[in-house]
């Protein structure tokens, strides 16, 4: 691997393949520099996935809820997620039929200042809660766009038990995101075959 990048310890042993990429910074009078991708270092770790686009999201306030989103087959997404300005509480939650970790989620801080950036493999739905106005996040896809295999799950679903650090009452949402089904409102096209 690449002395530009290390991989953090597993953040759930439940959920081997969801993992944390920590890209090594260069800080100085001048500010930072930080190579935020590298195919080879992320393939010498077991993270394979081509990546086809990158998207960006702005933020405006603290308290945006983004997710919990993800495309179904054949168009499912694995994802790359850094924060570029702000911080926000990432969440990626098990929606593979037959998971030991089915709708079970883990979750980590992701902000400018960490540099972190967390890896989550197709079958995991993804969310996020902005915890800073003017939160930026970038984060590159595996398949593109395709609006007729965009999914969801709602982002408050108390069977998810998810810690959100935002007060519900106060949460800003997409009309979208508002709509979206529970998880035992959802059939979900993913299945489990064993760790990837």
């Amino acid at each position: 691997m690449s002395a530009e990048y290390k991989l953090s310890s597993i953040i759930d042993p439940a959920f081997p393949e969801v993992k944390i990429i920590e890209p090594r910074r260069f800080e100085d009078a001048r500010g930072l520099f930080m190579e935020t991708y590298s195919r080879s270092a992320l393939a010498a770790e077991g993270i394979t996935s081509e990546f086809v686009q990158d998207n960006h999201s702005r933020s405006n306030f603290a308290g945006t809820i983004r997710g919990l989103h993800f495309q179904v087959p054949p168009f499912a997404q694995a994802k790359l997620v850094r924060c570029s300005a702000g911080r926000v509480f990432d969440v990626a939650v098990d929606i593979r039929r037959g998971s030991p970790s089915y709708g079970r989620h883990v979750a980590v801080e992701l902000s400018a200042a960490n540099g972190r950036q967390l890896f989550i493999p197709a079958g995991f739905a993804h969310g996020l809660a902005t915890l800073e106005p003017g939160t930026e996040v970038q984060y590159k896809v595996s398949a593109d766009y395709s609006p007729t295999h965009d999914a969801g799950i709602f982002w408050n679903d108390p069977a998810l038990a998810i810690p959100w650090p935002v007060d519900p009452a106060a949460a800003v949402l997409s009309d979208k995101d508002r709509k979206l089904p529970t998880l035992s409102g959802f059939t979900s096209p993913f299945e489990h075959h064993g760790p990837m």
